[in-house]
């Protein structure tokens, strides 16, 4: 749902700043201005989260996970582990766990009481995540806001919503796409999708269908 407005006031793609994030700008201005902040530094931060890290490294995580059995296995036993083998690991990421997506079972993330969220995998967080109406909605009713993202869960497919704490933060492992049965793992990884690993999205098809 890219560009498209949700119901939570937010637009999921390009987004107006929140009172917040405005009184975050003028504090960054500030203490730029005093000469506290190099601005060069917060650009690289930003960029490095933004572009560099996030969402490749997770994507990079669930592909591996689509095409090798025993790093899902360890992967779904010891997050934390199986992702810092790939190099992936920093604050906020200490403590990670991961849950697959089935037929079955469709996983959602949401952090209830603030917006915890695994930056080291993730790079930043979407500003829909940090509202909120999401916080509480994925909560109370978490099909009418999957289906405000452009998804319709089937009723006999369980939605089970996990919080995120200061201690603990998820992955979700989408489903594999149909038809990427001979995609090399480089290519797998471009089809997952950032709300993919929050469980608000899926993992796009081949050839962006």
């Amino acid at each position: 749902m890219a560009g498209t407005k949700d119901h939570h006031g937010h637009d999921h793609g390009h987004s107006e700043l929140s009172d917040i994030e405005l009184r975050v700008r003028s504090l960054e201005s500030l203490l730029v201005e005093k000469g506290y902040v190099d601005l060069a530094a917060l650009d690289e931060l930003v960029d490095t989260y933004e572009n560099r890290i996030g969402p490749k490294r997770g994507a990079r995580v669930v592909a591996k996970a689509w095409v090798d059995p025993e790093f899902r296995k360890w992967l779904l036993d010891d997050a934390t582990a199986a992702i810092t083998s790939l190099g992936y690991t920093g604050r906020q990421g200490e403590h990670m766990v991961a849950i697959e997506n089935t037929p079955e079972v469709h996983n959602l993330i949401v952090c209830t009481l603030c917006s915890c969220y695994p930056w080291p995998v993730l790079g930043l967080p979407p500003v829909w995540y940090k509202s909120p109406q999401y916080r509480a909605r994925a909560v109370s009713e978490p099909r009418a806001v999957l289906s405000e993202f452009g998804m319709d869960i089937p009723p006999d497919q369980n939605v089970r919503v996990w919080d995120s704490t200061a201690e603990i933060r998820y992955l979700v492992i989408p489903q594999r796409p149909d038809g990427t049965e001979n995609l090399a793992e480089e290519d797998l990884a471009k089809l997952v999708t950032r709300n993919a690993m929050i469980g608000a999205g899926l993992a796009s098809s081949p050839g962006g269908a």
